[in-house]
């Protein structure tokens, strides 16, 4: 009885402890994307992260919220959208509350996205260490996952510093942004030496036998200070204008203020903007079976093959003499597919892509807006 009574006792202690370690402990999913490179299955009004692109059961949103649901309190979960998104995110994130859901006015990209988040959490928390992730990647392994992520926040907040997350490449690609390791900082912690987005095949090549370039996963940390002051440094002076004007504001405040100040903002990532533009930059050697999905060709890589190297997703098709395609039909679509090599082939209400896998990347940005142009709006 005793005994029992010290083990449980000893399982709340830890539990309590657990809790408090991650209370200052803070994610910002970033689902403001039109998700273009996966046209047609991706579409302007339906993009991807709110896609059960696989027939699980889940969408990569879902999917993103549960990963850190496993990690974090849920309420320290935020979400970062665009306003033609914000029913979608309810829909599908109904236990996340109004005020951590944040719909921009117009499209800016990340740092913009990354600044009004870190403006907010600010607001609740001074104390928080935040993680940005994108909520297009799959993960393998989410207790190695869970591992790095308490690793690389628990880093930030010792550290004023901005920390990427880098995994170790498996093939020579192309479509992917690499982080090249400089000295070492602590344990799997590097300098950033560089950054180079998505080289030619050949530089990926090499940086890949060289063994000194990570991919980049899109996974920021940094204390909220450090993020803040960060924004403020490379950002204009948007929501810092209302700290000064306003400095007891409420959310409505500054979910108005955003309203109408937010498109003073420059269109520009966080990587481009922030992280190259920045001195104190570390990236954290990860291992937990990553791939970004945001493209038909990165999704034919990442995905397991069938016969032929085919990669059929979630669809009904039959294949003669075809290889290195990659799939993706409606339900209730019947394919039969003779003689094909190294396409993509996806449809979508009333969009069908028939397009080489190489370089898809550049052709479908260029087909969306080609259709764009000529087609209109309802097929984008």
């Amino acid at each position: 009885m005793a005994l029992s009574f010290f083990i449980c006792n000893f399982v709340n202690v830890k539990i309590m402890n657990d809790m408090k370690e991650t209370n200052n402990y803070y994610c910002v999913i970033l689902a403001g994307g039109k998700g273009r490179r996966l046209w047609p299955t991706s579409r302007e009004q339906h993009p991807k992260q709110f896609i059960d692109f696989f027939g699980s059961g889940q969408t990569q949103l879902q999917q993103t919220y549960e990963r850190f649901a496993k990690i974090l309190p849920k309420e320290n979960i935020f979400v970062n959208t665009n306003i033609n998104y914000l029913n979608l995110v309810k829909e599908q994130l109904p236990q996340v509350a109004d005020d951590h859901i944040m719909a921009e006015p117009i499209h800016r990209n990340t740092a913009p996205s990354a600044a009004w988040a870190t403006h907010r959490i600010r607001h609740i928390n001074p104390t928080a260490s935040i993680i940005f992730s994108p909520s297009d990647q799959t993960v393998m392994n989410e207790e190695a996952f869970k591992q790095n992520v308490i690793e690389g926040l628990q880093f930030v907040e010792e550290n004023d510093c901005l920390l990427t997350m880098g995994v170790k490449p498996t093939r020579p690609e192309p479509g992917y942004g690499y982080i090249q390791l400089g000295e070492r900082a602590a344990n799997d912690v590097y300098k950033v030496q560089s950054f180079t987005e998505k080289p030619d095949r050949e530089f990926a090549q090499v940086f890949m036998d060289s063994g000194e370039f990570y991919w980049n996963t899109g996974l920021f940390l940094a204390n909220v200070h450090c993020f803040y002051e960060s924004f403020s440094k490379l950002l204009p002076t948007v929501l810092r204008k209302l700290d000064t004007e306003n400095p007891s504001f409420s959310i409505e405040d500054e979910d108005n203020y955003v309203k109408e100040n937010f498109p003073s903002y420059p269109n520009m990532s966080i990587d481009h903007g922030i992280l190259e533009k920045s001195e104190n930059v570390y990236v954290m050697k990860c291992d937990f079976g990553w791939a970004d999905l945001g493209t038909w060709h990165s999704i034919y890589e990442a995905m397991q093959k069938g016969e032929g190297d085919n990669v059929v997703i979630d669809s009904d098709v039959i294949l003669d003499n075809s290889h290195g395609n990659v799939i993706k039909l409606p339900e209730g679509r019947m394919a039969v597919i003779n003689g094909l090599d190294g396409y993509i082939v996806a449809e979508k209400d009333n969009v069908l892509l028939i397009c080489k896998k190489e370089d898809s990347s550049a052709l479908v940005k260029k087909f969306v807006n080609e259709v764009q142009m000529k087609k209109g709006e309802e097929f984008v």
